[in-house]
């Protein structure tokens, strides 16, 4: 499917290529350079993710179009790569990263970073994720209530965003990493239908945070694992001086771990909560949904000063570079944690496919299920 897809493209990309150049005539001539390029395209797909271990830095690009629930319509490109932190090392497995660029119908474009850099026969990782985007979407208000309200309810806003988070972590013992994180968001809403919902707060917050990060960490791999744990702990603070006029702080911890159930088969599962507490902007509180939590619902549609979810995930390897997945999820948010009630559960359950882009390193397409929600997903990397 994919090599007839690339075929294709190809096939139009030349062709038009071959009707705008003046001076081509020659039948031979117009068909060699066409066979030249499809040939060429379809072997970079067919050798994108084979391992390259004696290039320093290994980067592959791809792109086309795409739909998601909230953005719409869009044109996207990934470029992932992987790559040694030393000419000379050869013993620390390779570091990651992958930049995304994306623009849609809706108005929304985006430009992302995000990766893991690693060093000293891995005993030292810088882990960093960030992101520029500008959107229009949706604010229902804050809590579960609010979240819960129709359609009709909800708030159209214009919402512009810079942000990110890098993490320094050394070893302390054998797959046990702690370090100081760093985060911070800048983020302004604009033409706001109903500012009622925001409940008198700012509508232009600019947050820093200092933290702390305790992390277990023994996957087989970062971005696709197959088997292992991963637990972590982050405790962040912002202060008022760095988060005016807010001051507020959050714990975050999540547990992840992956095993083989049957050939070619991963069971994932992860729990995930986050708590904040103290003046805290809207902006700032927890939620869940979108590329990588709950994906069945709308991000930031549900969220409150707390937020925890669990995700469980069967990943089933089919032919070639293709794979499936299926996933069931609760996740609920609540004004504090005695206030948790089964009943505010919200489930989902999806269905995605997987096709290896580059060694441990997939496209993933999927689409999930909620109350009252639903959500279509094309994004690299498995979603945790």
């Amino acid at each position: 499917m994919l090599r007839r897809l690339v075929t294709a493209l190809s096939l139009a990309v030349t062709l038009s290529a071959v009707a705008a150049a003046p001076g081509i005539t020659e039948p031979d001539t117009v068909s060699h350079a066409r066979g030249d390029l499809i040939g060429k395209v379809i072997e970079y797909f067919e050798e994108s993710n084979k391992p390259r271990p004696e290039k320093r830095f290994d980067l592959s690009f791809i792109g086309g179009p795409h739909y998601a629930s909230d953005t719409k319509f869009g044109i996207g490109i990934v470029a992932a790569g992987n790559y040694r932190t030393s000419v000379t090392d050869t013993v620390t497995p390779r570091s990651d990263i992958a930049v995304t660029a994306d623009v849609s119908t809706s108005g929304f474009y985006m430009l992302g970073l995000r990766g893991n850099h690693r060093m000293d026969m891995d005993r030292r990782r810088i882990v960093y994720d960030f992101s520029f985007y500008s959107f229009p979407t949706y604010f229902w208000g804050i809590g579960y209530d609010a979240g819960r309200h129709g359609d009709d309810l909800r708030s159209k806003y214009l919402e512009f965003s810079f942000g990110g988070n890098i993490r320094y972590l050394a070893t302390v013992a054998h797959d046990l990493f702690i370090g100081p994180a760093f985060g911070f968001k800048w983020l302004r809403a604009k033409n706001a239908h109903k500012p009622e919902l925001w409940q008198g707060q700012q509508m232009k917050t600019v947050c820093l945070g200092l933290g702390l990060t305790l992390r277990y960490d023994n996957r087989d791999n970062l971005t696709a694992p197959t088997r292992g744990f991963l637990t972590t702990l982050e405790q962040r603070f912002y202060p008022k001086f760095m988060a005016a006029p807010y001051a507020f702080a959050s714990t975050e911890v999540e547990a992840a771990a992956y095993r083989g159930v049957w050939r070619g088969c991963v069971l994932a599962a992860r729990i995930h909560g986050k708590f904040c507490y103290g003046r805290v902007p809207w902006s700032m509180l927890a939620t869940f949904g979108g590329s990588y939590s709950m994906r069945a619902y709308y991000e930031g549609r549900y969220r409150d000063y707390d937020a925890a979810d669990i995700t469980i995930e069967l990943r089933q390897h089919i032919h070639g570079r293709s794979g499936v997945a299926l996933w069931v999820g609760a996740a609920s948010v609540f004004p504090r944690l005695e206030a948790f009630t089964v009943r505010h559960l919200l489930p989902e359950a999806g269905i995605g496919y997987r096709w290896e882009f580059k060694q441990y390193c997939n496209v993933r397409l999927d689409y999930g299920i909620g109350r009252g929600s639903s959500g279509f997903v094309f994004s690299i990397n498995e979603a945790f």
